[in-house]
Order: C-alpha cells, then structure tokens, then sequence
C-alpha cells in the first residue's frame, strides 16, 4: 500500500526566501503539463533552484516534472520559471487548448469503462 506523504514539505523560511517573498506567478499561464525547455547555459551567481532547473530542462520537461525533480511546490517552481522565462533563459511549450476537445470520449463512455475495470 502506498503511503501519502504532506505536499508541503518544505521549511517555510526556506520557501520564502527560494521565491524572494513571492507566493504568486507572473505568469499563469503554465498549468502543469506546460513544458519547459532550456535556452542557455547556467551563469555563474545564479540561485541554485534556477541551475536545477536550466539543467533538468535541456530536454523538453513538464512543469510538474521540475516540481517534482526539486522537491518543490508547483506553486513555487512556477515562480522560479516566470523568472527565467522573463530573462529568455528558458521557453515554455504551452499544450494546444481546444483542438482536442471534440474528439475526447464521451463522460457516461468514461465510467462504463470504469465501473468495467473495477469488476475485473
């Protein structure tokens, strides 16, 4: 059986000064499947999470992904890439929003499945 762990992990202090006092994104625009991809190399004096990310993000990775590599909030990381992005460091590869959304299976389709799988 898996054991759930807190989301929130992280020292408090820690965060906050992670995110320099921020507890919002500029950008709300990266939801979690959002991928990231690095446009430079790490510079010398940059904030450590910020490396982690440039590094992680060589090859196109899900916010989610990064979030859960640093050991980090989503919340959190998505303040971290808003100040990358901002700086051109790295690019974001938003999922197309509504090309799929007539072709997705039908809601009662969905929990006939469900309910079969259930009684396997």
């Amino acid at each position: 059986m898996m054991t759930r762990r807190p989301v929130d992990t992280g020292d408090p202090e820690r965060l906050y000064t992670v995110t320099g006092g921020r507890c919002r994104a500029d950008d709300d625009s990266l939801d979690l499947v959002t991928l990231i991809v690095t446009e430079c190399e790490p510079s010398h004096g940059m904030q450590s999470e910020h490396v982690r990310i440039l590094e992680l993000c060589r090859a196109p990775t899900a916010v989610v992904e990064i979030s859960a590599e640093l050991r980090l909030p989503v919340t959190v990381v998505r303040i971290l890439l808003c100040d990358l992005l901002v700086t051109g460091r790295v690019t974001a590869r938003h999922p197309p929003v509504g090309r799929f959304r007539g072709s997705l299976p039908d809601t009662d389709l969905l929990k006939e499945v469900l309910d079969g799988l259930r009684n396997l």
